[in-house]
């Protein structure tokens, strides 16, 4: 038997902030919420088909790129479409030394965390 990935952790100044963003990115719910954590995931809940997230309050402030980076692709629209519905949410373009070659793009969420569009690899549903 292996293991899953079952869970994802970011540290962040301020959960509820990136809990809207992210639900809204991923069509996420909020699972569980505690003083300084919040768990968002999919509709099916804990143990469903994708990680859940919890976002977790810290006062660290953010030292340059995150080791691990989360990459999404949009499931119902082409990349394009989905560049725009995220920057419209609260993300921006990001920098951390792209061409501009890539068949990505490199984003940041509210707090400046990266993380990647991917051209669609889903068939849509």
């Amino acid at each position: 038997m292996a293991c899953r990935i079952s869970e994802l952790v970011l540290n962040c100044r301020d959960p509820e902030v990136l809990a809207r963003f992210w639900c809204e990115v991923l069509d996420f719910v909020v699972l569980d919420r505690e003083e300084d954590c919040i768990e968002i995931g999919s509709r099916e809940g804990f143990g469903g088909p994708q990680p859940t997230i919890i976002l977790s309050r810290t006062d660290e402030p953010k030292n340059g790129n995150l080791p691990l980076h989360i990459d999404v692709n949009a499931t119902d629209r082409d990349q394009d479409a989905e560049l725009e519905r995220l920057l419209t949410i609260g993300a921006r373009p990001a920098d951390v030394g792209q061409t501009g070659e890539e068949p990505w793009h490199v984003l940041a969420d509210p707090e400046g965390n990266e993380f990647c569009l991917l051209k669609p690899r889903l068939a849509a549903l």
